[in-house]
């Protein structure tokens, strides 16, 4: 009756600690997720967890098969790969240049295990903020851009990685602190702190305050901790990734608020051209990035990939 899907279940309720979370990670329904555990339980006439008011709690024996979770799929991802590795092409190149700098909190992990993975394959980051970052493709100078996607995506191809809530960022006594969330009409004659990047790229100025047809000032900083403490000191207000500003929140430098009423919802994607997107080995790092920004990163929501 166990199957591995009924541990990639387990592993998923156990890292999000809701079941429609839970399902969303794994691509499935809410009733199908519950139907499935509720078969697990009746199979073996027993209790997998119990829900609570902070979320689910395993019980012992829930923890007994999510211990086998965490032990037995490491292992089997790392037999896949090493089946691809034996049908495949197993050394090359990847430069990757990043869109947007908060990137770099979690890509570093993701790079220690495709090393870790790919020993023959030569992977390294392309320095410098890059404004057009897509061009670089074009011009040979980088194999693959994390980032959101390229207006005119053209002759390259991508594969979407996850959802992430945009949210405004306000210092501690900032007049609307109080506030349960932002809308448009709340950046007015705020200055906005953003990366040096064109306005056609900025989601909070192109699906928010131009629709609206706010006015606010823009100020620029290369860093995303150089946006925190102009923040922090009330130079302005910022919009950036929750991911990205997490740490800052807990240390209560800035203060976080969704904007409207479903968040502002924002997507990274892996692109680069058909021929490097469909590289065992990239296709291995699309995985890499999934499973460990969905472990670490709160709030995000993977995407499913796409056949190309």
């Amino acid at each position: 009756m166990l199957e591995i899907r009924h541990l990639k279940s387990l592993k998923a309720i156990a890292e999000t600690g809701k079941l429609g979370l839970a399902a969303e990670r794994i691509f499935l329904t809410q009733s199908a997720l519950s139907h499935q555990i509720r078969a697990l339980e009746m199979h073996y006439e027993i209790t997998l967890f119990k829900r609570g008011a902070h979320g689910l709690r395993f019980t012992p024996a829930g923890q007994r098969l999510l211990d086998l979770a965490n032990e037995l799929l490491p292992l089997i991802d790392k037999s896949e790969r090493d089946l691809v590795r034996l049908k495949s092409k197993q050394s090359g190149e990847l430069r990757i240049v990043l869109e947007c700098h908060t990137c770099f909190d979690w890509l570093t992990p993701v790079m220690d295990v495709f090393r870790r993975a790919w020993p023959e394959v030569e992977i390294d980051l392309v320095a410098g903020f890059h404004s057009d970052p897509w061009h670089l493709l074009h011009e040979g100078k980088a194999d693959l851009v994390i980032g959101g996607l390229p207006e005119k995506i053209g002759t390259l191809a991508h594969q979407p990685l996850f959802k992430f809530e945009i949210m405004a960022v306000i210092p501690p006594n900032h007049s609307k602190h109080k506030k349960a969330r932002f809308v448009a009409e709340d950046f007015t004659n705020e200055t906005l702190i953003t990366y040096p990047v064109p306005e056609e790229r900025i989601d909070i100025i192109r699906h928010v305050l131009k629709p609206a047809n706010i006015n606010f000032g823009r100020r620029t900083a290369e860093l995303t901790i150089a946006i925190m403490q102009l923040v922090a000191s009330r130079r302005g207000i910022a919009a950036l990734p929750s991911w990205g500003i997490q740490n800052y929140v807990d240390h209560e430098y800035v203060i976080a608020k969704s904007i409207g009423k479903k968040g502002l919802w924002s997507e990274l994607h892996a692109t680069g051209s058909a021929e490097t997107i469909t590289l065992p080995y990239t296709i291995d790092l699309v995985n890499i990035i999934k499973n460990t920004c969905a472990a670490h990163l709160k709030g995000i929501k993977l995407l499913n990939s796409i056949n190309i």
